[in-house]
């Protein structure tokens, strides 16, 4: 007869086959959208919505064509500059007030903190017309500190910081105290290099986030040259029809640099979410 732990480890490992076949599943399904925007971006132009073409019809004509009929450089780079510039401010402020709620004292803390989760519940939409006639004021618009600024801060990350300080034994700040550090120095040498996976978090989804957005950087860019990737993508639509083999070339060359960030970082960000909720 089978002992009570053999039959709950068979029934462990069905249950993990089971886990495994569903994931395999799901990123197969995931990736298959994907997979089909390379093939239709290698489709000549009079046969992209037939289903399979022969293979020695299939060009690159539509990347060459994006990279020679449209600023495609200028685009990215203005896009590179937008996501590197939120991300590092993120980054650097995210994390300084995560550390600030879950370790320091202030007056005010506990309601300057429900504030930031009130703001979480605040869809990002209610506020773009306040914003955009502060930054007309200002005379930001078409300019790189109207497409950065208001996202320098976010309050989702500032809370999942937060969580990941708590989740530190408070051990480790006691013998540091002991040692004569600082609150800076405990947090540059004892708290930061603790953090990677929170960091790798912050960088992939703040990155990815940035990297994305179309609303906004279609609202404050009023000229070709301050268009980002995803809103110089758009004009690939016309009135009439859509070069839909260069919209699918532009998605292809949008997502690359999505997935370099996210498989240098991946690891880390894995650990990071699963780390950030343990305490609260």
């Amino acid at each position: 007869m089978r002992t009570g732990s053999s039959v709950a480890s068979s029934s462990w490992r069905r249950a993990g086959t089971w886990m495994y076949v569903i994931a395999v599943i799901y990123a197969a399904i995931s990736l298959v959208p994907f997979l089909w925007s390379i093939y239709t971006s290698v489709k000549p132009t009079s046969e992209v919505f037939q289903l399979f073409v022969p293979w020695r019809t299939l060009t690159l004509s539509s990347y060459t064509s994006i990279l020679q009929n449209f600023p495609f450089g200028r685009w990215f780079l203005n896009s590179a500059i937008v996501a590197f510039i939120v991300t590092v401010g993120n980054l650097v402020v995210n994390t300084f007030a995560g550390y600030a709620f879950a370790r320091l004292r202030f007056p005010g803390r506990g309601f300057l903190f429900y504030v930031f989760l009130g703001v979480m519940m605040i869809p990002g939409q209610v506020v773009l017309v306040p914003i955009y006639m502060l930054l007309a004021r200002l005379g930001w618009i078409d300019t790189y500190v109207g497409l950065t600024v208001p996202f320098l801060l976010s309050s989702t990350m500032v809370f999942l910081s937060r969580q990941f300080f708590l989740g530190i034994p408070k051990e480790l700040e006691e013998a540091a105290r002991i040692d004569g550090i600082g609150y800076f120095g405990m947090f540059f040498r004892i708290m930061l290099p603790l953090a990677r996976p929170l960091l790798a978090a912050q960088t992939i989804l703040t990155f990815q986030g940035n990297w994305n957005s179309f609303l906004w950087p279609l609202l404050i860019g009023q000229t070709t040259n301050m268009y980002t990737l995803p809103v110089g993508l758009n004009s690939f639509y016309g009135q009439y029809n859509a070069y839909w083999n260069s919209v699918m070339a532009g998605m292809v060359l949008l997502t690359l640099p999505m997935m370099v960030v996210f498989i240098i970082f991946q690891r880390q960000f894995i650990q990071g979410v699963s780390q950030a909720g343990l305490k609260g």
